[in-house]
């Protein structure tokens, strides 16, 4: 179940990662990062209210908050590497995260056995291998390359902490929703002093009914595509992470360049 899920996970999060890498060489990436989110806050508010999972609040739920503050900045770092560097060496930098739950799994006492850790040790090399072809192509810019680690090590905070957020489905569903209520509230206030200070918030709208919100509106359902594909990526693997070992859960998760 937890191989299941996990890979599951990295599929989801693949299609996310493709899908917001193509939509940031259109739409600025922070209003990528608050539009996309909204729309899955949205979506897991109905969840919440149909499920009755607000009943699941609890002190467990600031790893949901910690996780929402981290995501953005991660996600953010990761959209302009893309936009930056060719995704065959971002993405596989960008899973080079998997190290914090892994490092988090084995330091609250889980100890692979030898079959797993030998798992683990032909997925990551495949994760870091599969870069390998490009970082030999193009020189790549160092910031690209920074911007990457800066959102591989987010993201795998975020993976540690959303992993704690909740024990049950329903307690999930609460998790995700304070996750992505806090990651709207994050996005939104970095746009806001980014506009504030001169950035702009909405693309070139040149040729396009509407202009740039034109554009914004027209990538609604890539935008809601994104958003929901990270919601579930999260959910699996959480679930992933709670039937057994987070140290293969996070690894098998983060095969997705390979």
């Amino acid at each position: 179940m937890t191989a299941l899920f996990a890979l599951a996970t990295s599929l989801l999060w693949g299609l996310a990662d493709f899908g917001g890498g193509l939509l940031t060489r259109r739409i600025p990436a922070l209003t990528v990062v608050v539009v996309s989110q909204s729309i899955a806050v949205v979506v897991l508010g109905t969840v919440v209210i149909a499920t009755g999972a607000w009943t699941e609040w609890g002190p467990q739920l600031w790893f949901a908050v910690a996780a929402g503050l981290v995501g953005p900045v991660a996600m953010l770092a990761f959209y302009k590497a893309l936009a930056l560097g060719p995704m065959g060496v971002v993405s596989p930098l960008g899973s080079l995260g998997v190290a914090v739950p892994v490092g988090v799994g084995l330091m609250l006492g889980e100890r692979p056995g030898l079959a797993q850790f030998a798992g683990i040790a032909v997925a990551f090399a495949g994760i870091v291998l599969a870069g390998g072809p490009e970082l030999r192509g193009a020189p790549v810019q160092r910031r690209a390359v920074l911007l990457t680690l800066l959102a591989a090590f987010g993201f795998g905070g975020v993976m540690a902490l959303i992993a704690e957020a909740s024990s049950g489905l329903t307690g999930l569903f609460l998790a995700l929703f304070v996750q992505r209520v806090t990651n709207v509230a994050a996005g939104g206030a970095a746009l806001y002093v980014s506009v504030r200070r001169g950035g702009g918030a909405l693309p070139e709208g040149s040729g396009t009914a509407g202009g740039g919100m034109g554009v914004v509106r027209a990538a609604l359902p890539a935008l809601a595509f994104v958003g929901l594909a990270d919601v579930a990526a999260n959910g699996t693997y959480s679930v992933a992470a709670q039937h057994g070992p987070v140290t293969v859960a996070a690894v098998l998760a983060s095969v997705y360049p390979v």
